[in-house]
């Protein structure tokens, strides 16, 4: 089966949802290009694209908590995807677990 990510959509990127493959919660999500999308796959850790920046990034490369790919898969739309992560450390820039961690009140 010969699947294509759909990049189209989003201007060159896909939303991508990351989990916790021990615990099995939401870490956080963000985005990915191509380019992110071979090295996350090539390299077996996280790389994502941010929209703020412009540029590359690899998770973890400067606070040290990385997120070791354990698979990775796509919605059946072909543009989104599950990263599915031994997370190291924390996923949130805050310092928190997860970037969930506010709740809305309706």
């Amino acid at each position: 089966m010969n699947i294509e990510v759909d990049f189209n959509k989003g201007n060159g990127l896909v939303p991508v949802i990351v989990q916790d493959n021990n615990t099995k919660e939401i870490l956080m999500q963000a985005y990915a290009d191509k380019k992110a999308l071979e090295l996350t796959l090539k390299e077996g850790y996280a790389y994502y694209y941010s929209r703020s920046r412009k540029s590359l990034w690899k998770k973890g490369e400067t606070s040290g908590n990385t997120q070791k790919i354990v698979k990775v898969m796509i919605d059946c739309d072909e543009d989104c995807l599950l990263y599915i992560v031994e997370q190291n450390g924390v996923a949130c820039h805050t310092g928190a677990k997860s970037c969930f961690y506010r709740k809305l009140t309706i």
